[in-house]
């Protein structure tokens, strides 16, 4: 491994277990990626409403609510185990799909039923990832394994986007299906060479788990960088990724007036736009302080996605699509290297599962979107989100100015290998 300790890039890959860690991530994002595009085409295909693909977005993310206790689970038996036991139910759930999609029985109503249990667990993923990471990798590396972990999402939403749309054109979603479940399968495999992260045990009642719970969020509440960082993890969900996620369909439609086809290239170019943003974060991202990052990148953010909202040609929507994606990546990436430097490794799990329920705020920033859309259009939503996210990353900035800004602050903390 001599070529990953010269290459800051490959460098977490010199961890035995980051180099099985990471297929495995890349593996999931990429079947997440696919079913997702898959089925929202096939919902709005079936129904023809906006709001039921709202609807059917949002309930991907209901578990968010439970996110914390998923993360307290982390803590206390092991986040491998955590995730282990998650990727085995996202190999039932799309297994149950594509046998049905297969035997002609698939129906909308059975989509939503699946998208529904799948909520259930999903957006815990991201966060025992991280907490994994953290747990597994030396501080000095942090960065570079968060820039390269993030990697695993973005290239899996270029291949998921153009792979699920091509396929389910190509062969049908059925088979198409199949592809997904084998991808599951492929990356619950590989988490059997994955380092267990040390679990904190503690008492099995439901009281001791709620006490625990409650001191992950006295945790956050009493560290100002971690209180901010939450905010705005909510403030990208909320306003910032419907419009780059689950409003996409409506906006290839209805907006551009492209096929599936075209869906898959306008989510392909803001994951491209992402991954070299992840890239540069992976190779440099060490030398950059993580809150002021957050603070840059998420204003450059917010004010491309206020022009992608009045863009009205799918080629400019492509171009803008990709620089947002690649700001985000400035963004969201320094915001999960903050939090994993600031928490106290016992809590690290349950700040975690903390910074996925900020995710709620994607299904209620989805909801609220499908009747604004049929009111007043997507320009102006998209124009109101954007501006709105814009302006509350400005109050953030402004209140926790003393934890964020100074560069001796922890919250910038550089720790070079």
């Amino acid at each position: 491994m001599s070529k990953a300790s010269r290459v800051p890039m490959l460098a977490p890959f010199g961890q035995r277990s980051f180099r099985f860690q990471w297929p495995s991530d890349l593996t999931t994002s990429w079947a997440f990626e696919m079913e997702t595009l898959i089925l929202s085409w096939y919902v709005l295909s079936e129904s023809g409403s906006v709001v039921w693909l709202t609807i059917f977005a949002a309930l991907q993310f209901v578990g968010t609510l439970v996110s914390p206790m998923v993360g307290v689970m982390g803590d206390r038996i092991g986040h491998r185990r955590v995730l282990v036991a998650m990727r085995a139910t996202y190999l039932v759930l799309a297994s149950t799909l594509a046998a049905m999609a297969l035997t002609g029985t698939l129906g909308i109503v059975a989509v939503f039923c699946v998208a529904t249990l799948s909520g259930l667990v999903r957006p815990s993923d991201m966060g025992m990832r991280n907490a994994l990471i953290g747990a597994t990798m030396p501080p000095a590396l942090l960065m570079g394994a968060m820039g390269v972990e993030r990697t695993s999402a973005d290239a899996a939403r270029v291949a998921g986007a153009l792979t699920g749309a091509a396929l389910a054109a190509w062969i049908g979603i059925g088979p198409a299906y199949v592809a997904v479940a084998g991808l599951y399968l492929v990356s619950l495999l590989l988490m059997r060479g994955v380092q267990e992260s040390q679990p904190n045990g503690g008492a099995r009642s439901i009281a001791a788990i709620g006490r625990e719970l409650a001191e992950g969020v006295a945790h956050v509440r009493a560290t100002p960088p971690l209180t901010a960082a939450l905010l705005v993890a909510f403030l990208a969900n909320a306003l910032a990724y419907p419009l780059t996620g689950g409003l996409l369909p409506y906006v290839a439609r209805d907006v551009y007036g492209i096929s599936e086809t075209g869906l898959g290239s306008l989510v392909a170019s803001f994951a491209a736009g992402a991954l070299v943003g992840s890239i540069i974060l992976s190779a440099q991202g060490g030398r950059l302080p993580p809150a002021r990052t957050l603070l840059f990148g998420s204003t450059i953010w917010f004010a491309l996605l206020m022009v992608f909202a009045v863009v009205a040609t799918p080629g400019t929507g492509m171009i803008v699509l990709a620089l947002a994606g690649f700001v985000q990546s400035f963004c969201m990436v320094p915001l999960a290297v903050l939090i994993l430097r600031v928490s106290h490794e016992r809590f690290r799990g349950r700040v975690m599962g903390l910074r996925m329920l900020a995710v709620y705020g994607l299904p209620v920033g989805l909801i609220a979107a499908g009747p604004l859309i049929a009111w007043v259009g997507f320009a102006a939503t998209g124009l109101a989100y954007a501006g709105a996210a814009l302006a509350c990353t400005a109050a953030i900035a402004w209140r926790w100015r003393a934890h964020l800004w100074p560069a001796d602050a922890p919250a910038n903390a550089l720790n070079r290998p």
